[in-house]
């Protein structure tokens, strides 16, 4: 056996988990060989045995499935992917009723398959530590809990107890387990695991899981108790709701979870291997997989921080404009322990930017999750000030101001000369080209874009921009900075509007571009939200301002006359300029854009509570077309599709270097449907030929944008993923 130990002594029969030339423990293909290995000797040694114990070797007690092999899978290995299944499941089984005690002896973190491993043991000890997480993650990469997870938490919660576990993939602490009854005892060390291992062996001659107690009865009750009864019957509709029938493995999971509360221990394992072994299979779970596991680990390790400098902690950081920018800054920064100065024309300003911080803090604080103390402390690391001299000694300073390159080098110049010794300069624009604001810089090698998303507070992802001549220090210090304040960092090289906000910009302009056709803004936000967007392409053009994409729109022009040429603005740009400049409709903070929003306040008004959006009545008469011919398919197709071209069009030129960058920024920064797997994912699950062949219709159809270059059916060949 290579990757289990197997040790019999004194009547304990340990196995020990420790896969050669991996930091985790994987069940991988070996290891299900090795794992049947080592229950037929359990099994041949039977009468000398006392009690078993399973065991890590590991830093961590077990990681779950080998993730590669299923990458490399296809819809036709369902049925031996359920014959897998079975096999490890039948071993698990067979140590379960040996009758002899089994004990689980977790030293370390135990998620997914690893957590499955964990509930062979009729007994399970863990280390008192609340950074170890348990639990099953599964739904999260498009995959279900099917080595036994969803049959046995179902059976030791209930099956609504189990439904935040299972269907929401609730990660839990030792001290949670303990209380949940998952896990029976804490020790203070690894030391200790094996002794109290021993003890309970001792006095337990002969054990049994729960379940296979013929007097156990599921908490809570099967499925025929009204009052669970009651909730499945609205569950699914619920579910569908929020996944909108892209996401197979929620629905697999509660299927699994209902069915198999109503047959027999073993029955119900069968139809969880089943349900594991249509949706691992399927095109959504290696997606999701891809870029939620991997893609995301590989930004996480640091793949895209330059190598060879130093880590970077930082202690204090200076934030220009306490705008809603700004003010998420330094709420983020301060909840992280960075000393913050928040700097703005006025002092009132700066200390309405501070007031953000101390409403967040409040709302925690009502919900139980923050104390008092850690409110003040928090607030306490938030400098609000108008006077330059206090950004004095700060490591990084980020202006976070208006988008109008005069001002922003203006800020620069004055407050640059405050940085701290080795200190560096940042810009939080999301479409002004960072090389071009370094001209302002005395030091442009110090000199970085970071972009981040509104609300600060709520937006995961962070678009590091490197300039013309920005350092490799520089990026590796604000890729550190990023990961200082609990946010992902994907890197991008300079270019008007970078990766996400030139990416976000066909989205939004295509809607508009079809809105201009004829076609109805129902049907349009309809299908956007169909294809998995968050919202329609008109609603967030509405909540980004039509009025900051004409403002945009101005400055490239602007930009393209200085250089002696002139930008030819696309239909969707012409509509939104016409809609801001013509109709006065700037979107949702100027009162109203594509759509029309209730007025606060006054009794029985719009405002009046249940009161929502609708669309702007106005837009059947200006650009409506009763008689426009339209097909659902092609207009959720131009909506993805074009943003999937312009990212490997951002590959091919060299604003994105990878394709993790480019889907987890997909992903988290514009909201591009997460079952593709992201930008480049939804390419590659697709095939490359057929995006080809379907970028062919749509360019013929409906324009240029979606035409690939040879360049860029070269560039997405060239990066495709291997595992």
């Amino acid at each position: 056996m290579q990757t289990i130990k197997y040790e019999l002594q004194d009547g304990i029969a340990t196995l020990t988990f420790d896969e050669p030339g991996s930091p985790v423990n994987t069940m991988c293909t070996q290891w299900q060989s090795d794992l049947s290995e080592a229950t037929a000797q359990v099994v041949k040694d039977k009468e000398a045995i006392k009690g078993i114990i399973l065991a890590s070797n590991k830093s961590t007690f077990f990681a779950g499935a080998d993730l590669k092999a299923l990458m490399r899978g296809q819809s036709s290995d369902a049925a031996a992917m359920f014959q897998s299944i079975e096999r490890m499941k039948q071993n698990f089984r067979t140590l379960e009723t040996l009758g002899k005690p089994v004990v689980s002896c977790l030293n370390g973190a135990a998620l997914g398959g690893g957590w499955e491993v964990a509930l062979v043991g009729h007994y399970r000890i863990a280390i008192d530590n609340p950074k170890i997480q348990f639990g099953l993650p599964e739904i999260t990469l498009g995959l279900i809990p099917g080595a036994t997870g969803i049959t046995k938490m179902t059976r030791l919660l209930g099956l609504m107890g189990a439904q935040p576990y299972i269907l929401e993939a609730k990660l839990f602490n030792p001290r949670e387990a303990l209380a949940l009854g998952l896990v029976h005892e804490l020790m203070p060390d690894a030391a200790a695991l094996r002794p109290a291992a021993l003890v309970f062996i001792a006095a337990h001659a002969v054990s049994a899981q729960v379940w296979d107690d013929k007097a156990y009865k599921i908490p809570g009750g099967t499925p025929a108790n009204p009052k669970i009864a009651g909730a499945l019957v609205v569950a699914p509709a619920m579910m569908k709701k929020a996944s909108r029938g892209l996401y197979p493995a929620p629905e697999a999971a509660l299927a699994a979870m209902v069915e198999g509360a109503q047959v027999d221990y073993d029955t119900a394992l069968r139809i969880e291997s089943r349900y594991l072994a249509k949706v691992g299979t399927g095109q959504v779970a290696r997606n999701m997989v891809n870029t939620f596991f991997f893609n995301l680990n590989a930004i996480k390790s640091g793949q895209s921080r330059p190598q060879n400098v130093p880590r970077y902690k930082p202690q204090k950081v200076g934030i220009l404009g306490a705008g809603m920018m700004g003010a998420g800054i330094a709420y983020v920064q301060a909840s992280r322990g960075i000393a913050t100065v928040l700097k703005d024309v006025s002092l009132e300003k700066a200390e309405h930017g501070k007031a953000y911080s101390a409403k967040l803090t409040q709302a925690r604080m009502d919900k139980g999750r923050m104390s008092e103390l850690e409110q003040k402390a928090l607030l306490a690391r938030i400098l609000p000030t108008q006077s330059a001299t206090d950004l004095q000694a700060c490591e990084l300073i980020i202006e976070a101001v208006f988008e109008q390159r005069a001002l922003k080098a203006q800020v620069t110049q004055e407050a640059e000369p405050m940085l701290a010794s080795g200190g560096f300069f940042a810009s939080n624009t999301s479409t002004l080209p960072i090389s071009g604001l370094a001209q302002a810089s005395a030091k442009p090698a110090k000199f970085i874009g970071i972009h981040f998303f509104s609300p600060v507070d709520k937006m995961k992802l962070v678009e590091i921009i490197r300039g013309a001549q920005t350092d490799d220090e520089t990026v590796a210090r604000a890729f550190d900075y990023v990961q200082a304040i609990g946010k992902i960092p994907i890197v991008v090289n300079d270019a008007r509007g970078f990766y996400t906000s030139r990416t976000f910009g066909t989205f939004v302009m295509e809607g508009a571009a079809m809105l201009g056709e004829g076609i109805p803004a129902a049907v349009i936000e309809n299908a956007g939200m169909q294809c998995g967007m968050p919202v329609g392409p008109l609603a967030v053009m509405d909540e980004t301002a039509l009025s900051l994409s004409v403002h945009v729109l101005d400055q490239t022009r602007a930009d393209y006359a200085q250089s002696g040429k002139t930008y030819s603005a696309t239909p969707g740009e012409l509509l939104v300029e016409r809609m801001v400049k013509q109709l006065q409709r700037p979107g949702r903070a100027g009162g109203g854009g594509f759509y029309d929003y209730p007025a606060p306040g006054a009794s029985g008004s719009p405002g009046a509570p249940g009161a929502k959006k609708s669309l702007w009545p106005q837009l059947k008469s200006l650009f409506e077309k009763p008689g426009a011919a339209y097909n659902l398919q092609d207009i959720q197709d131009r909506l993805l599709f074009r943003q999937a071209v312009e990212t490997a069009r951002c590959l091919s030129e060299g604003v994105l270097s990878s394709v993790h960058d480019a889907n987890i920024g997909s992903i988290f920064g514009i909201g591009f449907p997460a079952y593709t797997g992201g930008a480049m994912q939804f390419i590659y699950g697709m095939g490359i030929a057929a995006f080809e062949a379907r970028c062919a219709q749509l360019a013929s159809n409906f324009g240029a944008g979606f035409a690939l270059s040879d360049a860029v059916k070269a560039s997405i060949r060239q990066h495709q993923p291997v595992y």
